[in-house]
């Protein structure tokens, strides 16, 4: 019997993992694909699996994002995530951003992980100097494929519309200031505790900025749940052998 080639993007132990977690074909499918691609190892391959970073990724309609972002990088809705979790965190249901921002810092590595291994640390609490005064962007990062910077605003809070435009200013700054020759124009993404989908889609409808909403979640997806999607994926799957 010939082996399907995408089957040799990745590790047996990866294929287990996606055979047991993942609930379609096509889910299957990109779960290989985008471990060869992110060259997860099987326990960084668990994490997306439990996190659902299949769904983070192709679900929805995608309304988080900008017009402005959508037209400069068109795969950017298969790169950027719709939520990122932070569960290495241990945070408390009320923290500060600094709290969160600092965290994040310190557990860069699983930060990385669970919003793609394509993005460089460059610094926390950036500094740009506009007329005078000087302002920091919580976290700078560079991402490899777009090459271009890519801003992260923290919000240990809900979406406000008024974020949007200290997110846009930072992208201006560094677009005039600290952007190369040679790279692509920046993107921000609003990383908040939670986002009303209407909110957020009327704040950026009319964005000129390569720009983003996203959503951290402090918990991973409770065991029982895991449990009980598992039990209905086998469930379904012995029934079409009878």
């Amino acid at each position: 019997m010939t082996i399907p080639p995408v089957l040799l993007l990745t590790t047996f132990s990866n294929l287990v993992e996606i055979v047991n977690r993942a609930h379609s074909a096509q889910e299957r499918l990109f779960y290989i694909v985008y471990a060869y691609r992110e060259r997860l190892n099987t326990l960084e391959l668990r994490r997306c699996l439990v996190n659902d970073t299949y769904s983070s990724l192709l679900g929805g309609d995608k309304k988080n994002f900008s017009k402005a972002l959508v037209a400069a990088y068109p795969d950017s809705p298969v790169i950027f995530k719709d939520s990122a979790f932070v569960d290495f965190l241990n945070l408390p249901e009320k923290h500060s951003e600094t709290k969160l921002r600092k965290g994040i810092v310190a557990n860069m590595k699983d930060f990385i992980l669970s919003i793609g291994k394509d993005f460089l640390f460059v610094g926390e609490e950036f500094p740009v100097k506009v007329g005078g005064s000087e302002f920091k962007i919580d976290l700078l990062f560079y991402h490899r494929a777009l090459q271009c910077l890519v801003a992260f605003e923290l919000k240990a809070r809900s979406f406000r519309p008024a974020d949007m435009g200290q997110l846009e200013f930072y992208l201006e700054a560094l677009d005039r200031d600290v952007k190369r020759a040679n790279e692509n124009p920046s993107v921000g993404v609003l990383l908040c505790k939670n986002a009303d989908r209407s909110t957020v889609e009327y704040a950026l409808s009319r964005s000129m900025s390569p720009a983003m909403v996203a959503e951290y979640k402090r918990l991973m997806i409770p065991k029982e749940v895991l449990q009980e999607t598992f039990n209905r994926y086998i469930g379904a799957d012995t029934g079409k052998g009878q």
